[in-house]
């Protein structure tokens, strides 16, 4: 039972990073549109903006994001599993002058990836919800351990039941269980055809 379930994990694993090199090596994944999110701008731009610090983007893409953090003061490392993504983010980062660090690496293994923190800010446009279930505890204990007090996580994810598979998607309920010490502080809707939410998670500001 127990090399049964391993294999299957593996095999999720394997799937996952299969799709998104594809999407990468067709030049159209959908998540990586161009354009920094309103969500996002209004985080660091809008009222009650938080003040710049570090940041970590995981599953960065192409870098648009990134680059628009780096542009409004923070310091930001940024996570992508694909190598065509990163070398994309890379390129995308020194053209505009952006001083960001660009890692390729897996989301849920953050100590072999080298972005120690700690980190003010978290941001996540569809990683975590394409994470097989089995690494989603490694992801919250990666973030959790790199987070400084008070940070935030802004993440977006896709609803259960957007794709064909039986576990991708992501609810207030599981993040709320899965991120001890972190405060769910909001979910707002999506504007997609499937269902999709933005999650904000805040850190105790008293977290050790």
């Amino acid at each position: 039972m127990n090399e049964a379930r391993t294999a299957e994990e593996l095999d999720q694993e394997a799937a996952v990073r299969r799709t998104l090199e594809d999407f990468y090596r067709h030049g159209e994944p959908p998540w990586d549109s161009g354009i920094t999110p309103p969500e996002l701008v209004a985080l660091v731009e809008g009222p009650g903006a938080l003040r710049p610090g570090q940041a970590l983007e995981l599953g960065c893409g192409t870098g648009t994001n990134a680059v628009y953090l780096a542009r409004h003061g923070w310091r930001v490392s940024a996570v992508d599993l694909v190598d065509r993504a990163v070398r994309q983010a890379r390129e995308k980062a020194a053209a505009a002058g952006a001083d960001v660090t660009v890692l390729c690496g897996d989301a849920t293994r953050l100590d072999e990836v080298g972005a120690p923190g700690p980190y003010d800010l978290f941001f996540d446009l569809s990683c975590y919800c394409g994470i097989p279930p089995h690494r989603r505890e490694a992801y919250a204990a990666g973030l959790t351990e790199r987070a400084a007090p008070g940070a935030r996580l802004l993440m977006f994810g896709y609803g259960p039941g957007a794709f064909d598979d039986s576990w991708s998607g992501v609810t207030g309920d599981e993040l709320s269980a899965r991120f001890s010490g972190w405060q769910l502080s909001d979910v707002t809707l999506g504007t997609n055809p499937v269902p999709t939410f933005w999650f904000t998670l805040q850190r105790a500001a008293d977290a050790a």
